[in-house]
């Protein structure tokens, strides 16, 4: 049975004009409330990511013309059931509402509500209207009420709350429009109270009010709950506000539970007459039939692994070509460049500034593809359903549910794995989450496992079907996996956080997902990347190119003369003259004196100061490794990868014998395996986490973990 939802009249109120300074208006609501849908319909592409100050946490901030003569900065709130938080990114808000002083204290706020759930919805509300902030309630998903039964009589509400109630659908821009005027006008705030505080804490929180000079009981009654998380608090008024509780016995969580009950009493006399459900006779929702499915204890994961087999195959095979086409392109243009200009300043901008953005671009189709299907498991609701299957498995490591689809990600490449861990509320979690899904083997790794199987695995099958060397590598992914597992167990042993890691999932809807969202979350994290991880991987390669490309005093000529000789001595050819002359120019540059100087380090481990160097220019991607040997060992094609194998064959260590022996040869992989040598991971570590001490933790305790293994592997096997 379809029920038409009352329609109330916008509020037409004779009111002053908006100030000519740009209004600051904030978006706050329960999750799956239709919050980003809202934010999206009102900013378009015109909004950008930042961070609040001091925590990590984003804030999504973006401009929306209210008028042809208006505009306003709209702030997007991390998603909340209440002004109580459980986690750091709920935190910012209360940061956010108490403190009038900030510049960042908003005008207005726009309250996103669930239309089929309006009574979880309005417990929310009633606490920012009892902060008498001016406010708007964005009815939403009033579609969604209908086919449900439920009927709102708008206009009674509005009454009721006191402020303008805009019912719309924000998936379809349906009350946008509407919602825009009533953002346009100076509103005020709501003369109703939805919580009285009890007559025994009035003295206390005149205390409270006199001390930072406040006017609202129920302001006052916030920095009794939150003094100790308030940023804008000095020391000393943290420790006043310590002693004034203590000496009063005010217990917080008792109080807390005390308002929740008011509140819903409230809401619910409030909503008595207002809310009127009429339930279709049916037998089940469609949702529900589907969750049985979808959730099912048996094929509810065979399901979501067929779709991340899916997402995998996407990632590598539908983000192939338009990879091969950028780094065609990169490649072009520096062969444009280099037959047409010469010098070192063209060597510096081909082989350092455009190969560096190259290294950039290439990523951009995976972060596309990966974002795309996250964010359409996200707005068909099945994302929620996966949280809550794999949450019971994960949780035991230290890990959330919504872990799963980093690490699965982190095969194919651990940059846009990390961007995804964004999706994980929880701030312990999260930090675990990203920490941990670099040590997951990702693509750039395939070249110098191959290289390195192929030279000390035999090719031989058993069953008829078993590759030897193909179960070598599916141990190594095995390993990697094992590896991210039982790290995340052990930082959850060390990292601290007062805040609680609950599950509390709320399951959306199944709906059609809405492609504009889709297309701004692609664009969006696509920008981020390129924007910023960019900056810091051009740079490094840059510096990278410099080191390998000059050495101190007239090392580099003489590199060149020796080079020369040799090769009329052996009668070499101008191709491998060339290869020749950069082999000795490398050891004389000053990598390759870097390269002698860690020779000790890395000696235990089987390695000499040519694989040293490979090791040093790893670290700005993993790929380079078989570059570098290419260089190293004087091989024009890098991408022959049997003439790599064929002179690496040959390679004779001090006494002759073969230089790459498995012994060497598996400590090299196991080495490749756990060390973070990838500066595009490092980068968007240090984005995500706004933060160097994380990334910095992270290439600590990887080179760390990587030394020691390969340490014991080159023992195990010599």
């Amino acid at each position: 049975m379809t029920v038409v939802t009352t329609q109330p009249d916008i509020p037409q109120v004779e009111r002053p004009p908006v100030q000519p300074t740009m209004a600051k208006i904030a978006l706050i609501g329960n999750p799956n409330s239709g919050k980003t849908s809202l934010f999206n319909q009102l900013t378009g592409l015109n909004q950008k990511v930042g961070n609040f100050p001091g925590v990590t946490v984003d804030k999504k901030t973006g401009y929306s013309q209210l008028t042809p003569k208006l505009k306003a900065q709209i702030i997007d709130l991390p998603g909340t059931y209440s002004l109580y938080p459980k986690s750091l990114d709920e935190r910012v808000i209360i940061d956010l509402l108490y403190d009038p002083a900030s510049k960042h204290y908003p005008d207005l706020v726009i309250v996103t509500a669930d239309a089929s759930n309006l009574k979880r919805n309005l417990l929310l509300f009633s606490q920012l209207a009892d902060l008498q902030i001016p406010s708007v309630l964005a009815l939403n998903m009033v579609d969604v009420a209908e086919q449900e039964g439920v009927k709102i009589d708008i206009p009674a509400l509005q009454k009721e709350l006191g402020v303008p109630v805009i019912p719309m659908n924000a998936r379809k821009g349906l009350g946008v429009a509407a919602l825009k005027i009533v953002m346009s006008q100076q509103l005020e705030a709501t003369k109703a109270t939805f919580f009285e505080v009890p007559a025994e804490l009035r003295p206390l929180l005149q205390s409270i009010k006199s001390k930072f000079g406040l006017n609202n009981d129920y302001v006052a009654l916030q920095y009794a709950h939150h003094y100790k998380s308030l940023k804008f608090l000095t020391e000393q008024d943290v420790a006043w506000l310590g002693t004034l509780l203590e000496e009063a016995e005010f217990h917080s969580i008792t109080q807390q539970a005390n308002e929740t009950v008011a509140r819903y009493t409230r809401i619910n006399e409030m909503l008595l007459d207002i809310v009127r459900v009429e339930k279709a006779d049916k037998a089940e929702k469609f949702s529900n039939r589907l969750d049985q499915v979808l959730t099912h204890k048996v094929f509810g994961y065979l399901i979501f692994f067929l779709i991340l087999f899916l997402i995998f195959q996407a990632v590598f095979a539908w983000a192939s070509y338009p990879m091969d086409l950028i780094d065609l392109g990169i490649a072009n243009l520096n062969k444009l460049i280099q037959e047409n200009f010469n010098g070192p300043l063209v060597n510096m901008l081909t082989e350092g500034v455009i190969a560096g953005l190259g290294g950039v671009l290439i990523f951009v189709p995976q972060i596309a593809v990966l974002f795309a299907f996250i964010a359409i498991l996200e707005e068909t609701g099945y994302m929620a359903r996966v949280t809550f299957m794999m949450d019971k498995i994960m949780r035991k490591f230290g890990l959330n549910g919504k872990s799963v689809v980093p690490l699965i990600s982190g095969v194919a490449c651990a940059v846009p794995a990390v961007m995804s861990a964004r999706t994980i509320e929880n701030w312990k979690d999260r930090m675990i989450t990203i920490f941990v899904t670099p040590l997951m083997s990702c693509s750039a790794r395939i070249p110098v496992y191959t290289v390195l199987i192929a030279l000390v695995v035999p090719e031989k099958y058993y069953f008829g079907f078993l590759n030897l060397q193909g179960l070598v590598l599916m141990a190594l992914y095995l390993i990697g996996f094992l590896a991210a597992i039982f790290s995340a167990l052990l930082l959850k042993t060390i990292l601290k956080a007062r805040e609680r890691s609950y599950f509390i999932m709320e399951f959306p809807v199944y709906k059609m997902p809405r492609w504009k969202n889709v297309g701004l979350t692609i664009i969006e994290k696509s920008k981020a990347f390129v924007f910023e991880a960019g900056k810091v991987i051009v740079a490094v390669s840059i510096i990278l190119w410099v080191l390998a490309s000059y050495g101190p005093g007239n090392n580099f000529e003489e590199a060149r003369q020796k080079a020369l000789a040799e090769a009329q001595a052996q009668n070499l050819n101008e191709v491998q003259t060339e290869n020749r002359i950069a082999s000795y120019q490398l050891e004389s540059s000053y990598a390759g004196i870097i390269g002698r100087s860690i020779e000790p380090v890395i000696r235990p481990l089987g390695y000499d100061w040519k694989i040293g160097i490979a090791l040093l220019t790893s670290f700005a991607a993993r790929e380079v490794f078989v570059g570098t040997m290419s260089t190293i060992y004087s091989i024009g094609e890098e991408e022959n990868v049997s003439t790599i194998k064929n002179k690496l064959m040959t390679e004779k260590d001090a006494n002759g014998d073969p230089f790459f022996t498995p012994a060497r040869a598996f400590s090299l992989m196991i080495f490749y395996l756990f060390a973070m040598q990838c500066v595009s991971t490092l980068a968007i570590v240090r984005r995500e986490t706004k933060s160097w001490q994380w990334p910095l933790a992270q290439l600590i305790y990887m080179s760390g973990l990587a030394y020691v293994m390969a340490f014991i592997t080159y023992q195990v096997f010599s």
